[in-house]
C-alpha cells in the first residue's frame, strides 16, 4: 500500500511478477534446495522467491515476495520444525500459484495497479491467466516461442477417416490447425508490423516493431480455447534482432497499440528493482535458517526499497539520474562523515554527469540537463 500511494499515476501502473533466487551452501537455510536459480542461469543449491515490483512509467519498487518451498521441504515435518514454518504454509504451491497469490494479497490490501505482467514462465501457465480473469484484473503475460496458437476458434471433433485401412479415430481433436508462435511470427510481411516507441531506456528510446492479432489458446485442464491478443515485438540489439511474444486480455476498444506496448515493456522493471535490491540493498547477503527471519528481512527490503523510491521522486526535479547507490553512499557519509558535504555533492554531481553524457550520445536533442 505504501508503495502504491507513493508511484506517480502519469502511465498505468503495473504489478509486475518474476522469480529471483538465491545460490547457498548447506541444507539449513529455509526452502534451500537443488533447483533452477535464475541470478546464475543454472540449477544449484539455492533458494528462490516470486517477487512483484509496482511500476509507474519510469519509477518502481518491491512490493510482495513469497518464498518458494519446494516439495522435499513440505512432505518433510521434521524439517518444517526445524525451520519453524508455519503450519498452514507447509502444503506445497507451484511458483505460478504463489504469483495468484500476491495478486490476490495486494487486491486484499487495497493497492492500486492497472494490469498485471509475468515472463514466459508464468505465461505459458494458461490456467494463470484464466484465474486472473476471473479476478477482474487485466494481463499480459510472456509466452515462450513454442506456444501453440490458433488462428480461429476450433470445435472439438472426431478427424475425418483418411483411406480405408486403419482403425477410425475416437479421439476428439481441434478442428482447425495450430500453429507455434514463432512459426507465425515468421509467415508476417512488413506490412503486418507498426513502429512504436514505448518508452525512454539510457540507451535511447526503446522502440520496436510490433504484430498484434486475435489467437485462441488451448487450456488443457477445462479442454476449451481460451482468447487471447496475441502482441510480438522485434527490436534491434547488437546480436541482431530480438522478439518477444506476449498475450494479453485487454482489446482496441479499450487501450491503444502504445499502451498495449507500454505494458508488456514493462517487465523491465521488476528485474531492475531485483537486481537494485540485491546489488545495492542486501536483497542476497543473508543467512536466514528460520521462517520468519526470512520474511522479516525481505519485508525490511521491501520498506528500503519504497524508501529508496519516495526519496528518487522527492529529488527528482534536481535529481533527475539519483540511483539507490547514490543515496546508500549518502546515508552511509552521513553515519560517519568521512567527506564534507561538498565534497559529497562533487562526487555524485560527476557521476551524474559521467551518466548523463552516456545517455546524450542517445539521445540527440532530447535528454535531461542535470547541470542546473
Amino acid at each position: 500500500m505504501d508503495v502504491s500511494s507513493a508511484l506517480p499515476k502519469r502511465k498505468l501502473t503495473g504489478l509486475i511478477i518474476d522469480e529471483t533466487g538465491t545460490i547457498k551452501k548447506g541444507n539449513k537455510s529455509v526452502g534451500v534446495g537443488w533447483q533452477y536459480c535464475g541470478n546464475v542461469g543454472k540449477t544449484g543449491n539455492s533458494q528462490v522467491a516470486v517477487v512483484a515490483c509496482l511500476s509507474n512509467g519510469d519509477f518502481a519498487s518491491m512490493a510482495d515476495a513469497r518464498l518458494y518451498l519446494p516439495q522435499d521441504w513440505c512432505n518433510n515435518k521434521q524439517r518444517c520444525d526445524e525451520a519453524k514454518i508455519p503450519e498452514e504454509n507447509r502444503v506445497f504451491k507451484t511458483k505460478a500459484e504463489l504469483a495468484f497469490d500476491i495478486v490476490k494479497n495486494q487486491l486484499h490490501l487495497g493497492t492500486s495497479f492497472d494490469f498485471v505482467g509475468a515472463d514466459g514462465f508464468y505465461g505459458n501457465d494458461i490456467e494463470l491467466a484464466d484465474k486472473l480473469e476471473e479476478l477482474g484484473c487485466l494481463y499480459i503475460l510472456d509466452i515462450h516461442s513454442n506456444q501453440q496458437i490458433f488462428l480461429k476458434k476450433p470445435e472439438w471433433a472426431i478427424p475425418e477417416r483418411k483411406g480405408t485401412r486403419g482403425r477410425r479415430s475416437r479421439i476428439l481433436k481441434p478442428n482447425k490447425p495450430s500453429f507455434r508462435v514463432d512459426e507465425y511470427c515468421k509467415a508476417l510481411d512488413r506490412k503486418d508490423w507498426v513502429e512504436l516507441k514505448v518508452r525512454n531506456t539510457a540507451k535511447g528510446k526503446l522502440k520496436g516493431k510490433y504484430h498484434f492479432c486475435q489467437v485462441f489458446v488451448l487450456n488443457k485442464t477445462r479442454s476449451s480455447f481460451e482468447k487471447r491478443l496475441l502482441v510480438i515485438r522485434k527490436t534491434k540489439i547488437k546480436a541482431g534482432e530480438e522478439i518477444k511474444y506476449s498475450v494479453t486480455n485487454a482489446n482496441f476498444g479499450q487501450y491503444t497499440e502504445k499502451a498495449i506496448a507500454y505494458m508488456q515493456a514493462q517487465r523491465f522493471f521488476v528485474e531492475h528493482c531485483i537486481k537494485e535490491s540485491k546489488q545495492v540493498l542486501g536483497l542476497d547477503q543473508f543467512q536466514t535458517r528460520k521462517w520468519q527471519a526470512w520474511q522479516h528481512q525481505v519485508a525490511l527490503n521491501i520498506m528500503v526499497s519504497c524508501f529508496i523510491l519516495k526519496e528518487k521522486l522527492f529529488c527528482f526535479d534536481d535529481l533527475p539520474l539519483l540511483s539507490a547507490a547514490d543515496i546508500k553512499e549518502w546515508l552511509c557519509f552521513k553515519l560517519a562523515q568521512n567527506r564534507t558535504d561538498e565534497e559529497m555533492i562533487e562526487l555524485m554531481f560527476f557521476r551524474h554527469l559521467r551518466r548523463q553524457k552516456d545517455i546524450n550520445r542517445y539521445y540527440k536533442n532530447e535528454f535531461i540537463n542535470v547541470s542546473k
